[in-house]
């Protein structure tokens, strides 16, 4: 069964998070939505779904500029993942069988594929400590989710019910000295997470921002595609750790 443990687009970024503050204002309503959440996508045997995100960078004259890009990912647990992501950046993807993950770039194409641990929390966390790899909303499926949001903010609040793209959901902000982040939960019986965006307060307020859609919880998906096939003339390449 596929077990969450910490999350990746977020926590990879926690070098900028300050963990020294002393007194804390925590929302016991936002924890509960969290818990749930968290709970939820925990307990799941499969799941697919897709991701729109952007986000802001400062380029070689210092303004802000704002990239954009699209995922699907599919996992069934606790070893079988495949995430694809497509932008004016990011043009690639992984696919994990449970004893290898390969790599493919579609702007280069070219190929990697290397040994991995057996179930995909060990593998997210081993491929990107080792090379930097970052997965698609691989921040959802960790069992501390939000145990790592109460150490990591000194303030978390529940801000009401909010609209998205029709949904009816609950949204909760979570700040401290270096990032404020904003997450909006679909008030469902699934209580799937619908959008995401941090600010980084020390860094000109530049912005992450995901949304979440065509969720299926618990599908039958084919073990087959899994299994990378290299395409037609791409080139092997290796890679150095980080």
């Amino acid at each position: 069964m596929m077990r969450k443990q910490l999350f990746l687009v977020f926590m990879a970024l926690l070098p900028y998070v300050n963990y020294g503050q002393e007194s804390k204002q925590i929302d016991s309503t936002a924890v509960f939505i969290l818990d749930k959440m968290s709970d939820l996508i925990g307990d799941l045997e499969s799941v697919t779904f897709n991701m729109a995100s952007s986000i802001d960078r400062l380029n070689d004259e210092n303004n802000i500029e704002t990239h954009y890009s699209t995922s699907s990912v599919s996992m069934v647990g606790p070893n079988k993942l495949i995430a694809k992501t497509n932008g004016d950046k990011v043009n690639n993807g992984y696919w994990y069988d449970g004893e290898y993950l390969s790599y493919y770039s579609y702007d280069e194409n070219n190929y990697l594929t290397l040994e991995a641990p057996d179930n995909i929390i060990s593998m997210i966390d081993t491929m990107h400590v080792r090379f930097d790899f970052k997965f698609p909303a691989a921040d959802f499926f960790y069992p501390s989710f939000t145990d790592d949001i109460l150490e990591a903010f000194d303030t978390i609040k529940f801000m009401g019910k909010k609209t998205i793209d029709g949904e009816e959901c609950y949204q909760i902000m979570a700040i401290n000295n270096d990032m404020n982040v904003q997450l909006w939960v679909s008030n469902d019986t699934n209580f799937l997470p619908k959008k995401m965006k941090i600010i980084y307060k020390n860094q000109n307020n530049l912005h992450y921002t995901t949304t979440f859609t065509s969720w299926l919880l618990n599908p039958q998906i084919p073990e087959t595609i899994f299994d990378f096939l290299p395409p037609p003339n791409a080139k092997l390449i290796s890679i150095l750790e980080k």
